[in-house]
């Protein structure tokens, strides 16, 4: 319930600091740095998960690679990444958010260095699967904290925030490589990758010292665990707002549930309530993960296989795409995100990158100069559209579309969908390339055609719902308030 103005701010429930935060008036103090550090996280995660891209052809000739354990060095950090947001996001709804969000880094940084000095393959994968486990955790919980500590107006925005963060890092890690191709002996060039994967312990411990420092529990989880004075005392660090707690007295501290009732959570999310929701958000989280991993992860493979160019290219190219196209992207998503939704930015995205990639098929191995330039602007827009569209809102529809006690798992469980259709593209795209050629875009085509259909099917936008009105038992929020006009 709404105070006067000029009064303190009482909090009776869960609803009341989501109100709180929601209407605006809970703002400024700490709660732009959190949002900064919560992004601080996806960039270790994005940085982690590419910055192993250009040395895959180096491994397997280092080690002596089978085709199958190239495969399983590239998937490895995807199959720990999906075990991480299964049972990670169950955890931070029961743990808190907080305490996730500051164990997960020891994973990034341990797992980093275990990678850059790993001797063989078994060492290699093992420490890549470590660190999958901390990007499955994280994931989750950081587009949790930005939903949770923004006010409702900003939050399909700043949840979006994550895709332009995402591109920024990966183009960071080639970044990195750039000056390593020029300072390092071109004899030792194979060892490129080492120094790569290495350097992602250093952002890791940063930002691990930072969240140890500046982060805070999120209120809305302490509200709704019970702890009233909890949320009081968080509201006034993160935004330096006093409220007074009036706490029923029958409202006590909710009982810790136990691991086995982590399948019951995950019914939840297919409740007659939740599962139009939950197939939307997992089938954008596929569809734009194989998509993603087949063309935008593999362009060092595609501009050194499909377009012959040399190592420094593969290095160079990248970096343009992810840094221009992709957070350029990224970043125009983010405008539109409040103003068209996650529904119309998905079904656009997809659209236009279903052109690009038939396109891409059509024209197949470029022979000469305007031929390889096309190829090049075609990739620029399938990266930019991805970005711009379905790369950032399935993990956005997961977020948005659950309330504070359903948002850990729902999270989870669309970091865990996407996952399985990154390691079916990591898996699969290199053989059918290998005897497709080029004709492999077509049917990467499939995703976004899948995408089209079910968001056809299903017309839910969570961006401008108060979702977190469920919780206190309220009615659903209708499904379609930006889908065929603009706010």
């Amino acid at each position: 319930m709404a105070e006067p103005p000029g009064t303190t701010p009482v909090i009776r429930s869960q609803q009341d600091v989501n109100d709180l935060i929601n209407s605006g008036r809970a703002k400024g103090g700490k709660s732009g740095a959190i949002t900064f550090i919560a992004l601080g996280g996806i960039f270790i995660d994005a940085y982690d998960f590419s910055s192993i891209a250009f040395g895959l052809k180096d491994i397997t000739e280092s080690f002596q690679l089978t085709a199958f354990e190239e495969g399983a060095v590239a998937a490895s950090i995807m199959i720990g990444a999906l075990l991480g947001a299964l049972v990670g996001g169950y955890l931070v709804d029961r743990l808190g958010r907080y305490k996730l969000f500051m164990a997960d880094m020891l994973f990034f940084v341990v797992a980093a260095i275990a990678c850059a000095v790993a001797p063989n393959f078994e060492t290699l994968t093992g420490a890549r699967l470590l660190m999958g486990i901390g990007i499955g955790i994280d994931f989750p919980v950081a587009l949790a904290f930005i939903a949770e500590f923004n006010a409702f107006r900003g939050k399909g925005s700043k949840v979006s925030l994550w895709q332009p963060m995402w591109y920024l890092a990966t183009g960071s890690a080639f970044l990195v490589l750039l000056p390593l191709y020029f300072l390092i002996p071109e004899d030792a060039h194979d060892q490129l990758w080492r120094w790569a994967v290495g350097f992602g312990a250093v952002p890791a411990l940063a930002v691990m010292l930072v969240r140890h420092k500046y982060m805070d529990e999120s209120p809305s989880w302490a509200a709704s665990q019970g702890d009233l004075h909890r949320a009081a005392g968080i509201l006034r660090r993160s935004y330096g707002i006093d409220v007074r707690v009036e706490q029923p007295q029958q409202q006590a501290k909710q009982d810790r549930r136990g691991l086995g009732d982590v399948l019951a959570e995950f019914g939840r999310l297919f409740s007659p309530r939740y599962r139009a929701r939950t197939i939307l958000a997992a089938t954008v989280s596929f569809c734009q993960s194989i998509q993603y991993y087949a063309v935008g992860f593999a362009l060092p493979v595609i501009i050194s296989g499909f377009l012959h160019q040399d190592r420094l290219t593969s290095i160079l190219g990248p970096l343009v795409f992810n840094l221009v196209f992709g957070v350029l992207g990224g970043l125009l998503g983010v405008r539109l995100a409040n103003r068209l939704g996650s529904w119309k930015l998905s079904a656009s995205g997809f659209a236009i990158c279903l052109v690009a990639l038939v396109c891409l098929g059509l024209l197949g191995t470029p022979e000469g100069t305007w031929p390889l330039a096309l190829s090049g602007l075609l990739l620029g827009v399938f990266v930019f559209f991805h970005s711009y569209g379905p790369g950032a809102q399935g993990m956005t529809m997961a977020t948005l579309s659950y309330p504070t006690s359903l948002r850990g798992v729902g999270g989870g469980f669309g970091q865990a969908v996407l996952r399985v259709g990154s390691m079916l593209s990591l898996l699969w795209f290199p053989t059918l390339s290998a005897s497709l050629g080029t004709g492999v875009y077509f049917a990467v085509a499939a995703a976004p055609v899948l995408g089209l259909i079910v968001l056809a099917l299903i017309r839910w936008e969570p961006v401008g719902v108060d979702v977190d009105a469920e919780d206190a038992g309220e009615p659903a929020p209708a499904p379609n308030h930006l889908i065929g006009k603009e706010k």
